[in-house]
């Protein structure tokens, strides 16, 4: 078992962490560290009364004492990688604080996503992209190394949308997203604020949907990603009153216009690199299509796959673009700590964990 550790782990998403990580073949939970009103806590102290996961928290995390940010060397006994879920603020200075200590960093955060020798990994699209982990070591002088996972939304319609780029060039897409609220963390947004509401604003979120998918479809050159520029998207995105379960309406181009058949056969025949190296968190189907007319459905769909599946339906021609669908994805599993987790598991595969 490989020992890890978790940074911002009494977090909604530092609780996702660890509560998927429970019993995981490969990882296992060593060292969890947090802020300074928690540090010297026992986790379970540290987390009492806003325990937010469907399941009990795991025995084993229980009485892990937690440490504060700061304790890189303690780190660096315990555990030979760590997970991120700190607040984006902090997160950029302390990720690289980590790594250079020779601590690999699998991140969740935002902060290095536009970084020019930062992988942002959705491991079924551009698992290549780890290539540039030695460049990145090789530019900063660090025996560790960051990697990041994209923007939660992203989730529910890059795949989808990715299996079709690869024969069809994408060109144009329009996205709208309806956001459960887990997505703002914990308080989050107030009940008062979502409840009989829409709110059509979620602070930089539509940038990293417009933005993010060129550095995810781009390449290494040099010692650097270039975007993919070939495309362009537009995205509206808005908080939602569902716990779980972020959903896109996308209208789409390409530059070669697929038939529905066409489309259709590639969703369901769509497998990589993770599902052939048979990762422990790899959905064995990526992209599910539901036939049923009303389909996906938030409460219905976001947990398949074991929440890491993206579920797609309601495809038909568009007026306007070429093609028209819902896709959705579990935002705390799939779009957070899930995806870091499989983030890791390739990294093992690849052998960047040894």
């Amino acid at each position: 078992m490989i020992p890890v550790g978790i940074l911002g782990a009494t977090g909604m998403v530092g609780q996702r962490f660890v509560q998927l990580l429970e019993n995981h073949p490969w990882f296992e939970v060593k060292h969890v560290i947090a802020s300074p009103a928690s540090a010297g806590k026992s986790y379970k102290d540290a987390v009492a009364g806003r325990w937010h996961m469907p399941k009990d928290m795991p025995e084993d995390v229980k009485d892990l004492i937690v440490r504060p940010v700061d304790d890189v060397k303690g780190a660096g006994k315990n555990c030979r990688f760590v997970f991120s879920a700190l607040d984006s603020d902090i997160a950029k200075d302390w990720e690289e604080k980590y790594a250079e200590a020779g601590i690999p960093v699998v991140s969740n955060s935002s902060a290095h996503r536009h970084t020019d020798d930062v992988p942002m990994l959705i491991p079924e699209i551009n698992h290549n992209h780890t290539d540039m982990i030695p460049i990145q070591k090789k530019n900063r002088g660090w025996q560790g190394f960051i990697v990041v996972k994209p923007n939660c939304s992203l989730q529910s319609y890059m795949t989808p949308l990715f299996a079709l780029h690869r024969k069809f060039q994408l060109k144009k897409a329009v996205i709208t997203t309806m956001q459960s609220v887990s997505g703002a963390g914990h308080p989050g947004v107030s009940s008062f604020d979502i409840i009989d509401n829409i709110i059509p604003y979620i602070s930089g979120e539509e940038l990293k949907s417009e933005v993010e998918p060129k550095k995810i479809l781009g390449r290494i050159e040099g010692s650097k990603f270039v975007h993919d520029n070939s495309f362009e998207i537009s995205a509206h995105c808005n908080r939602v009153g569902t716990v779980d379960g972020h959903m896109a309406c996308v209208s789409v181009e390409f530059e070669t216009r697929p038939e529905r058949e066409e489309i259709l056969k590639i969703w369901k025949e769509f497998r990589s690199l993770p599902q052939q190296l048979k990762l422990p968190s790899a959905p064995e189907q990526p992209i599910i299509y539901r036939e049923e007319e009303n389909r996906p459905q938030t409460r219905l769909d976001r947990d398949a796959g074991k929440g890491m599946a993206v579920t797609v339906g309601r495809l038909r021609e568009c007026n306007v673009l070429q093609w028209r669908f819902a896709g959705l994805s579990h935002n705390t599993i799939r779009g957070a700590a899930g995806g870091g987790i499989l983030n890791a598991e390739l990294l093992k595969a690849k052998g960047y964990l040894n």
